[in-house]
């Protein structure tokens, strides 16, 4: 606005009342109801010029006081409300004693609409999420922002393969935060669903009203940022949202299965605000910590497991904790349908027909490719071919190096499987992956990962 408004003005002043509303309604949740009362209540929006709204408290005391602790706060609320940066000034016009509003019941507002309250899984929570060496930092990270959104750890970037917990991580931020504060303001988006959206509302000419449903939050939580990687449209957006929400101070918590750095096809500016605060990884859990998850769950579920069982089902069921689950959900329901105790000899026996001809059997060369390209989101034809480009190289050597891992062929043979190339090229990506994983825990992590996802198909 270049104007400045006043109570004569009347569709600009209405929003801009309404605005202050909301941000009342938003203290009179968060602070004590005493100091709500005696320094919130009293001050009226008076004006606004050039982005500044001109807020008037009843005296010098609670204008200081306003100032100097919630000053941050309330602009903030009011950026939030108005969609943009706004500052505000302060100024205290005495008023008959009269005149001073009294304490009154919670102030009602309107439903807003724009932004649907999200409701996390009642399934995940941090009391279920089974912590080991492979999670701590990340569970720790995840607990610090749900108890201090906005002042630990912003951004928190959260990555691992599929199937590690990085969606139950969301949801236990998000169960905490609201268990403690109910009417927080907050917004969990795949990325996905935000590129669909944002594409809906472009269509629809509705910009403004996304933009709002994805600003006006105190915390953003988004899934699998790595699906927009290659959509530059997308990623601007995804951009100026994140540089919106993070100068006012607002939690960002985003997941990705890999870390930002090997976000190749992603806009560099936004990998290196994702690497501005705490970068953690959800790694492939041990064998103690799969035992422990697999316990877990069937506490949940009411199933007796014994601890023997839950032990054989972690060394012998290979992939993923949703693998490692979906295996004792299978035993459960062999036990059920032959009305038989979960016991080891039916989990040997469920393993050896489900999940044992696969871990013994050899992958054939397309499997690993096709492994690869899916993690690095790069045609198999490309890790085949002979670009130079340098995310498409280093993808090629990763191909290589589990090849020889995993089939144990000669140097001759993979160099054919890779274009008739020279095995002194395939010798050489091969060393270039084991020297980088002596030195980059991170790679390690997404070998041991795609290692254990190569399975024969069927």
């Amino acid at each position: 606005m270049t104007e400045r408004l006043n109570f004569d003005d009347d569709e600009d002043i209405a929003a801009l009342k309404m605005a202050w509303e909301h941000v009342l309604h938003r203290l009179q949740i968060e602070v004590r109801p005493a100091a709500f009362d005696r320094f919130f209540r009293p001050l009226t929006i008076q004006s606004m010029h050039r982005d500044v709204a001109v807020i008037v408290a009843p005296g010098k005391f609670i204008q200081e006081h306003v100032r100097e602790r919630y000053a941050r706060t309330l602009e903030n609320h009011l950026s939030d409300e108005l969609g943009r940066v706004i500052a505000i000034q302060f100024k205290n016009e005495p008023r008959e004693k009269s005149e001073v509003p009294q304490t009154s019941q919670l102030i009602s507002l309107p439903p807003r609409t724009d932004t649907p309250r999200f409701e996390p899984s009642p399934r995940y929570s941090f009391d279920n999420y089974v912590v080991g060496q492979s999670n701590r930092l990340a569970v720790a990270g995840a607990k610090a922002v749900a108890a201090e959104p906005g002042y630990k750890y912003n951004p928190l970037f959260i990555y691992g393969a599929s199937g590690l917990g990085k969606t139950h991580l969301l949801h236990a931020i998000a169960k905490e935060l609201l268990n403690a504060q109910p009417n927080f303001p907050l917004v969990f988006v795949s990325a996905q669903q935000f590129a669909e959206e944002f594409v809906n509302a472009l269509q629809g000419n509705r910009i403004d009203q996304f933009r709002r449903s994805q600003r006006s939050v105190g915390m953003w939580l988004v899934d699998d940022i790595q699906f927009i990687a290659g959509k530059d449209k997308t990623q601007e957006e995804i951009f100026h949202t994140f540089n919106y929400l993070h100068s006012l101070g607002k939690q960002i918590v985003i997941c990705s299965d890999r870390p930002p750095r090997d976000l190749f096809l992603m806009d560099e500016r936004l990998r290196s605000r994702f690497e501005a605060g705490l970068v953690a990884d959800v790694q492939l859990p041990d064998t103690e910590t799969r035992c422990a998850i697999l316990l877990s769950k069937a506490a949940q579920e009411n199933l007796e497991l014994d601890h023997e069982v839950a032990m054989y089902l972690a060394e012998n069921v290979p992939g993923n904790i949703r693998v490692l689950e979906g295996a004792l959900t299978r035993l459960s329901v062999s036990a059920g349908v032959e009305n038989k105790t979960v016991s080891l000899e039916l989990a040997a026996a469920m393993v050896e027909l489900y999940y044992r001809a696969g871990a013994l059997a050899k992958p054939s060369f397309d499997q690993i490719v096709s492994t690869v390209s899916k993690h690095y989101k790069i045609p198999p034809d490309d890790i085949k071919g002979t670009s130079r480009k340098a995310p498409i190289v280093h993808a090629r050597h990763i191909a290589i190096f589990l090849t020889r891992e995993i089939t144990g062929d000669s140097w001759k043979h993979i160099g054919g499987l890779f274009g008739d190339r020279d095995h002194t090229s395939m010798m050489h990506g091969y060393q270039k992956i084991s020297e980088l994983m002596n030195q980059d825990k991170d790679l390690r992590s997404v070998v041991k990962m795609l290692t254990r996802n190569v399975a024969p198909e069927g």
